[in-house]
């Protein structure tokens, strides 16, 4: 709700207040002849939003019931939940309260019945403020006079009629693109047209294009962003030198994974004389050449964050920047903004300095290499980098120094495996396993965390305009249901004065490492935890447990790093004296990209899932019939999922659990055979055998083998 909407509500909610007609109303607020249709606006929008209404002579009065606005997330079996912004629990919805809203609509909400300790609130769905999709991705089915196409997302609430007419070139079995045209009311299915045709389930590349329609996603640069990235050319610009720190003589190195193009951070770590080390990260400076407002920056701000797809990558600025100009390339000069810290032996940071630099990188490393040669395990790897073998040494050795520090402090060292997904020439998957980190992984994110701490807190005490990574303690309510289950191993997050320490779940996490339990009690404490997400009031960081804590060190790639790049450039550019108007201006602009920012990670973070998801649902259609071994993952009312080494996930059903009953104790997370007695608890080792899998779906079923 905006000012001028508050006003006037604030005005027809005065206990003198009478119902009256909106030229009453807008005679006594005084508001001028001109703005008196802007004022009709208003009304309308109070009006359409459930805070007043109208009498039947056209007289405004405000509506005492409890109204909210949020988003509807739907279940296949029709029900669903609405999420209202800064409400932790969600308000349940049954199917005959859903007004036929569809999965993602912006929904106005009654609540009919308040939350208690047995069961959320429940409400009932007053309005559909704003439908969240007019295009969906699904599969078109041809019954010859008409047809339908069954959307992708299970939870999307209607399959959509498609009259003859509007079939375009869609075959049956086709992935379409369809346009609502209708939506869904009194029983009736939604009707839509076909406007894109995608291609067959099984082409090549179809499955990866239909999750970017689905999403919306913009995948193509528009030609004038492009021609703005490539009027920069290769080469930066010599004037601008002049106006930097030269550090092209110095040793420097990137350390990525060997895939990885767009490298927008580089490190050197030296032992100062008097024992301290000083690390040195520099990274892309970006901001220089997506300018506040240019079109490069109206795209970036779109996006909010690159995608990285499974063998496709949806960039947040074009390739000639993030893969080119941008990018910390080995023997090419590039501009920098570095953060050079001195750390002593505790692994404080006792001073530190930030400026604009030019850079060369030295070398362009890669995490294995590192690795051997911090291992002394590769011949090879050791002669050919033999002259900087100190230099990697010493990083380690101040790596493990921030790590101990952040331990001691709280860091909650989350070892959760990520899938590696190897896909063919056609995008086929032909392995799926773990992704496999060792140590050079830790020293880069050890580094970024340092620079990242120590830039948020500069600009902190500066009252600078700035976007911080927000992550906040974990719910009361969400820890104790977490000691219940953690209880069955002995364990328990300690509660100090209704509030909870980031020391005290550390201490779990190192109790469990190396167990069976490790993986899905972290997993557990990760869905207790809230979502990080970002926002320009410091709130500090629970996971790193970090007073301030921003995103610095990828400006290729995430919008709020280009974002803080640019107040730190004003800053430096100005000696740290700048304008008053700037301060109000920019920190209105960091709330409103922080927000937007946030809204693309959830995202962008959801269609990666969804693209893993999918190709480990085509790599386990041709193991129908193969038996696993695998760890109980989540136990749910409707059976437990199972996840296998390889981390690929599959459902066991209650009708694939044996000829039982089974109880389900929410408390202790697990299911009790009715007969039997048999249990299946978290943590549990069972054998399975793959039933079905359904790479549309993104759907695996598995079976309990005795």
């Amino acid at each position: 709700m905006d000012k001028k909407e508050e006003i006037v509500l604030g005005f027809m909610k005065d206990k003198d207040y009478v119902p009256m007609k909106a030229k009453e109303i807008a005679m006594i607020l005084g508001v001028p002849k001109k703005e008196y249709p802007n004022f009709l606006k208003i009304l309308d929008n109070l009006e359409n939003s459930f805070k007043i209404g109208k009498n039947k002579k056209n007289k405004y009065r405000v509506i005492e019931e409890n109204y909210q606005e949020g988003i509807y997330r739907r279940n296949a079996k029709g029900f669903g939940f609405v999420k209202i912004e800064g409400q932790e629990d969600e308000v349940y919805i049954s199917k005959e309260n859903s007004m036929q809203a569809l999965n993602g609509d912006k929904v106005l909400v009654e609540i009919i019945e308040e939350k208690n300790k047995i069961k959320s609130a429940e409400g009932k769905i007053k309005r559909i403020i704003k439908r969240e999709k007019d295009t969906v991705v699904g599969t078109f089915q041809n019954n010859r006079t008409f047809g339908f196409v069954v959307p992708d997302d299970r939870n999307f609430g209607t399959d959509i009629f498609i009259s003859k007419n509007d079939f375009g070139k869609a075959r049956n079995g086709h992935k379409v693109l369809v346009k609502i045209t209708k939506y869904p009311s009194k029983g009736k299915k939604a009707e839509g047209k076909i406007i894109e045709v995608l291609g067959g389930p099984n082409e090549a590349g179809v499955d990866m294009l239909s999750l970017i329609k689905e999403y919306n996603l913009p995948y193509r640069f528009p030609e004038p962003v492009v021609k703005e990235a490539e009027s920069f050319g290769d080469k930066i610009d010599k004037k601008e030198i002049e106006k930097r720190v030269d550090l092209r003589d110095n040793i420097i190195f990137t350390i990525d994974g060997e895939d990885a193009k767009d490298l927008d951070d580089a490190v050197r770590v030296v032992k100062l004389e008097n024992g301290n080390y000083r690390l040195d990260v520099h990274i892309a400076d970006v901001s220089h050449y997506v300018k506040e407002g240019s079109l490069l920056d109206r795209e970036a701000l779109i996006r909010g964050t690159s995608i990285y797809m499974l063998g496709r990558v949806i960039p947040m600025i074009p390739r000639q920047l993030s893969n080119g100009l941008c990018s910390l390339n080995a023997g090419q000069d590039r501009l920098t903004l570095s953060c050079i810290m001195e750390i002593n032996s505790k692994g404080d940071v006792v001073s530190s300095e930030v400026y604009k630099s030019v850079i060369r990188v030295t070398e362009r490393m890669n995490y294995h290499d590192v690795q051997k040669i911090i291992d002394r395990s590769d011949n090879e790897v050791l002669k050919k980098y033999e002259k900087y073998i100190k230099d990697f040494d010493l990083m380690a050795e101040l790596a493990n120094i921030l790590k101990e520090k952040r331990l001691s402090n709280g860091y909650l060292n989350l070892d959760i495996p990520e899938s590696k997904i190897e896909l063919d020439i056609q995008g086929r998957p032909v392995s799926v396993g773990r992704y496999e980190t060792s140590f050079s992984n830790e020293i880069i994110e050890q580094f970024m965390l340092s620079a990242n701490e120590t830039i948020a807190e500069k600009f902190y005490w500066l009252d600078a305009p700035f976007i911080y990574r927000v992550h906040e303690e974990p719910d009361l309510d969400k820890v104790k249901e977490l000691n219940k289950f953690l209880f069955n191993f002995g364990l328990k997050v300690k509660i100090s004065n209704e509030k909870v320490y980031p020391k005290e779940v550390s201490k779990i996490l190192e109790e469990i490492k190396g167990t069976e339990q490790e993986k899905v009690i972290s997993t557990l404490i990760l869905r207790t935890l809230k979502v990080a997400r970002y926002e320009s009031e410091n709130k500090g960081h629970f996971g790193i447990a970090s007073k301030y804590y921003c995103h610095f060190t990828s400006p290729i790639r995430r919008y709020p790093d280009l974002f803080i790049h640019r107040i730190i450039s004003k800053y430096l550019d100005e000696s740290y004296d700048v304008s008053e108007n700037f301060v109000e201006d920019f920190k209105e602009k960091a709330e409103e990209r922080a927000m937007q920012s946030s809204e693309r990670e959830k995202i962008a973070t959801k269609v990666e899932r969804d693209s893993e998801d999918l190709k480990k649902a085509e790599y386990m259609e041709n193991k129908i019939g193969e038996e696993y071994e695998g760890i109980v993952s989540s136990v749910t009312q409707f059976g437990i999922f199972v996840e296998l080494e390889n981390t690929i996930e599959g459902l066991v059903r209650f009708d694939n659990m044996g000829n039982e009953y089974f109880i389900y104790d929410e408390d202790r997370k697990q299911l009790i055979g009715e007969k039997s007695g048999k249990t299946y608890r978290i943590g549990d080792r069972v054998k399975i055998k793959v039933i079905s899998a359904n790479k549309m779906l993104r759907q695996i079923d598995f079976s309990i083998i005795d």
